[in-house]
């Protein structure tokens, strides 16, 4: 088992930045890698960005040269560096890790506003 707790969510103007953490308990051994998506009210859940255990990343096309996922693996956690916020950033974003063994767990979650 796995547990994630997302944090760093909340208010910011069109332009700033918010960092997001992602903190992973459990069998952390076992993970494989974590990803960051977002969901916005009526639309689907989508991927932000992704980093594996060995630190390769990927984004979404539309974050791309804005956010920047990092991980440190001392303190078992993901963050997800936000700058030049748009309100169609406006989101909850959940963290995500998936195991060697392909299965999925997700954390609850923590909203981001970003204001015009």
């Amino acid at each position: 088992q796995v547990q994630l707790v997302e944090s760093g969510g909340g208010l910011v103007q069109a332009g700033g930045s918010l960092r997001l953490s992602c903190a992973a308990s459990g069998s952390t051994f076992s993970i494989r890698d974590i990803g960051w998506y977002r969901q916005a009210p009526g639309k689907q859940r989508e991927l932000v960005a992704e980093i594996t255990m060995v630190g390769t990343t990927n984004y979404g096309d539309s974050v791309k040269g804005r956010f920047t996922v990092s991980s440190d693996t001392a303190k078992n956690t993901v963050l997800l560096q936000m700058n030049s916020l748009k309100p169609e950033d406006t989101a909850v974003y959940y963290c995500k890790a998936v195991t060697w063994r392909n299965r999925d767990y997700w954390g609850q979650g923590t909203q981001v506003a970003v204001s015009s």
